[in-house]
């Protein structure tokens, strides 16, 4: 039994384990959607959740609890990530910064351009310019892990680095596209909490209960006020403190580790389980080459490719910056496909865009098809193409 439970913790440890859970759970959610399970999983997701106190009342579905509340703690650790990333990791100096920014506003612009073109006869679904802007970064990084020492360490960091670009690219896009009608008094109450949460980091607070009740208290304001609830994770992230005087780990270090699992292996699975359930009955070839599902897969597949390693290339000839250590342009060229694994993130931003079965359908079928075609080509390029690549060289003495 031990012995069992060690392997459990050993696959776990794995960074691939939550790319290969995401993808079993994708397949599953297809399944119970095109079998004689269909009406329970819709019925499921549309099963109505209500949680009130007095007057004040939170009623949603199922789904939308998923999407709204769940995701909240998804973007609360991709919060967490990026505030570390800036003050203390890769994205902390421009040297380390420049060449991973470049290379994310182009994987986001590019894939937006291709679908605004072949989306433009189409009024109704231009409005999910941004759902091929998205990367995975738990889908991304499992499959580079797969590949083993092919991959430099230093080409997992530059992925790393240009994921979480990519998620504050789309956090910001969600704020600012995204974003119905505006309740300023919700909005305010919002704010209020969030300048609270910052007065207890200056006050050195390091116990998570008080951030965790007035994030509860921000979410639902958020959730009030029109902006998308899952950015007020992104707020109350944004207040964890990341020093402590005393030498122990600071909050954000904590709350980062212990919450990295359950997000890899819950919360993002229930999503990916939710979500993904593409209703595959009468597919035609007709139905993968309308303009949204088109878009959307050609942005993935091509935008991305284009988008990364063109910025990449233009700031290395231009000596704005430099290659990673150990990395070469057949890698930077694998990283570019795997960019286009967006399946969670794009599937959350085209819940946003889209609200009729027959679009999500749409979004669905383009997602998965781009993300597994990406996923695929990139996991060519770096196992078959690439040399055997040794770990980082050791600074000279």
């Amino acid at each position: 039994m031990e012995r069992t439970l060690s392997r459990i913790q050993a696959f776990m440890k794995l960074e691939a384990s939550a790319g290969l859970i995401l993808m079993g759970v994708a397949v599953l959610a297809m399944l119970a959607a095109n079998s004689a399970f269909a009406p329970f999983y819709h019925g499921f997701l549309g099963t109505n959740v209500r949680v009130g106190i007095g007057s004040f009342e939170i009623s949603k579905p199922a789904l939308l609890w998923i999407n709204d509340g769940l995701m909240a703690v998804f973007f609360f650790l991709v919060g967490l990530e990026i505030k570390r990333e800036v003050l203390q990791g890769e994205l902390s100096s421009f040297d380390k910064a420049v060449l991973p920014v470049l290379a994310a506003i182009g994987g986001m612009a590019i894939p937006a351009l291709v679908f605004v073109v072949i989306n433009w006869g189409s009024p109704d679904t231009l409005n999910g310019w941004a759902v091929p802007m998205a990367t995975d970064i738990a889908f991304a990084l499992g499959i580079l892990a797969l590949i083993g020492t092919r991959a430099p360490v230093s080409l997992k960091v530059f992925l790393l680095a240009v994921a979480i670009i990519d998620d504050l690219g789309a956090i910001i896009i969600i704020a600012v596209f995204y974003t119905s009608d505006l309740s300023t008094n919700a909005l305010t109450l919002s704010m209020l909490g969030f300048a609270l949460a910052v007065t207890l980091n200056r006050m050195g607070i390091q116990r998570t209960a008080p951030y965790l009740i007035v994030g509860i208290f921000m979410w639902a304001c958020v959730l009030k006020s029109g902006v998308h609830a899952t950015l007020a994770g992104v707020l109350i992230a944004l207040a964890i403190p990341l020093k402590r005087k005393d030498g122990d780990k600071a909050l954000l270090h904590r709350l980062e580790h212990a919450l990295h699992p359950w997000v890899a292996f819950l919360i993002l699975p229930v999503f990916a389980f939710a979500n993904a359930g593409v209703n595959l009955q009468g597919l035609s070839f007709a139905q993968l080459t309308t303009p949204l599902t088109l878009g959307i897969a050609m942005g993935l597949l091509i935008g991305k490719q284009i988008g990364v390693l063109v910025a990449t290339w233009i700031g290395v000839k231009s000596g704005l910056a430099r290659l990673p250590q150990g990395v070469d342009w057949r890698h930077v060229y694998g990283v570019a496909c795997l960019t286009g694994v967006g399946f969670t993130m794009s599937l959350f931003i085209g819940s946003l865009a889209f609200d009729t079965n027959e679009q999500m359908n749409a979004v669905r079928l383009g997602v998965i098809s781009g993300s597994i075609i990406s996923g695929l080509l990139g996991f060519a390029v770096l196992r078959f193409s690439a040399p055997q690549a040794a770990p980082l060289l050791q600074p000279s003495k």
